[in-house]
């Protein structure tokens, strides 16, 4: 299981703290512009990528509208890992980008 988080108060919280953000969007995407301090991990490998995470972090999921992080937070919560699914996606993001 995963929780989900809007916009709003995501970037809030990313204002206030250093998050573990993973944006799960294919690398051409995510090299277009991304959440300052964001790894790409894309959706399409996290099946073979996601054991290089770390169980004890807290995650949060993002891709351009919220529909692929929703697909990865099942699976990562699947496995065990505590994910946050940020609804909206980059579509929404109001900060800069990297």
């Amino acid at each position: 299981m995963f929780k989900s988080m809007g916009m709003p108060e995501f970037y809030q919280e990313a204002k206030r703290s250093q998050l573990a953000i993973i944006d799960v969007r294919e690398v051409f995407e995510y090299e277009m512009g991304h959440i300052p301090g964001a790894i790409n991990l894309p959706l399409s490998e996290i099946g073979d990528t996601f054991e290089t995470l770390e169980k004890e972090t807290p995650y949060f999921l993002i891709c351009q509208s919220g529909s692929r992080s929703a697909m990865a937070g099942e699976f990562l919560g699947n496995q065990g890992y505590d994910v946050t699914n940020i609804l909206g996606g980059m579509g929404s993001w109001p900060g800069d980008m990297e």
